[in-house]
């Protein structure tokens, strides 16, 4: 028997909202959902499992109708689906009382319930957000209702506004598998046994590394999982080397050959480190038209030899400035102090 566990699909978001390609963004994230349900058309599963946030706020009727159709088109895989924080029951939502397709069980309040699957001896238990906060640790007293078959457990939470999730408990309750959901980066909990499928496709600049959904099977009472990698694009983080050689025309080469060797489509936070010329004056907004870059952050220092420069200017503001930085034990902040202001300093001294 197999399953699919996704979760944080998050239909609707629009990732890097003001970005050139935000738009595609949006669309893709409903693509890659319909290329997960195609998959299964083809090669199809027993299980599919969604916890918690398929839509990224309250789903409007014909978002639920074009998610209701594809299911549909699954008509052998049974459907498991709750509401999470984002997507929560609100007294209006168009979740309530809709009418789901004859393979899919929507779990419609917020207390977990359980239900037998017609087809298997698999016993699922879930419930949906009715509220965009639940604080209490609901997950943690619940437990199978019988000793037969594979119970399997929807979750959606993991931090103190949702659901904290306590791994212990966890492990103590007796499920066969807990298909988790809220948390955007893939990861095992308790290995065979929970884990976050992580969001399906990345939807804000921080969800870095691969993104996918988690493939199960059940054989003789015992679950194996795999993560399989299916989003379109990820979000990375390119470390740019500089130093007194670099120039804004070979940073600007060797982000452009990054880039290439990265994934074109692929979309980056770049930060560039590293000491440079005092006087190379560095552009970074520039930096953003060579491919899909979210921000641009400069952390690079001038390349000044503080020891001559405090000799030099002895007696003077700058070599107080110097000084007094040095018989500090400086931290990061107190460090980028010392060296954008002694470059200030410096500037205005030179035009004086």
């Amino acid at each position: 028997m197999r399953f699919i566990h996704l979760a944080d699909v998050h239909l609707g978001a629009v990732p890097d909202r003001g970005c050139p390609w935000s738009e595609k963004r949006e669309n893709e994230i409903w693509e890659t959902f319909r290329r997960v349900i195609a998959g299964i058309r083809e090669n199809p599963v027993d299980l599919l499992f969604i916890a918690g946030d398929l839509f990224h706020r309250q789903p409007l009727p014909y978002e639920l109708n074009e998610v209701n159709k594809l299911f549909s088109s699954i008509p052998n895989t049974s459907v498991y689906l709750m509401a999470g924080d984002s997507d929560y029951l609100k007294g209006d939502s168009f979740y309530r009382g809709f009418s789901w397709a004859p393979n899919v069980t929507f779990f419609q309040e917020e207390k977990v319930t359980c239900v037998k699957d017609p087809k298997s001896d698999v016993y699922v238990y879930g419930m949906s957000y009715e509220h965009p906060k639940i604080e209490a640790p609901v997950y943690d007293s619940v437990r199978p209702a019988g000793r037969e078959g594979v119970h399997i457990l929807l979750a959606h939470g993991g931090d103190g506004s949702h659901c904290p999730v306590n791994v212990a408990a966890l492990a103590g309750a007796g499920f066969d598998y807990i298909a988790l959901g809220h948390l955007h980066t893939p990861q095992s909990l308790i290995r065979d046994a929970a884990a976050y499928s992580g969001a399906l496709e990345p939807v804000c600049s921080n969800d870095f590394g691969e993104h996918g959904y988690i493939e199960g099977r059940i054989e003789n009472g015992k679950v194996r999982i795999r993560f399989v990698p299916f989003s379109m694009r990820t979000y990375n983080q390119l470390l740019i080397n500089v130093n007194e050689e670099s120039t804004q025309l070979s940073i600007e080469d060797t982000l452009k050959d990054e880039i290439f060797r990265s994934g074109g489509l692929n979309i980056y936070r770049v930060i560039l480190q590293g000491k440079r010329k005092p006087e190379l004056f560095l552009i970074p907004e520039k930096l953003k038209s060579f491919g899909n870059i979210t921000e641009v952050l400069d952390e690079t220092r001038p390349a000044y030899d503080l020891e001559s420069l405090q000799k030099k200017y002895t007696g003077t503001l700058i070599g107080d400035y110097i000084r007094f930085f040095q018989e500090k034990n400086r931290n990061t902040v107190e460090d980028k102090a010392l060296y954008y202001g002694l470059q200030a300093l410096l500037e205005t001294r030179r035009s004086s």
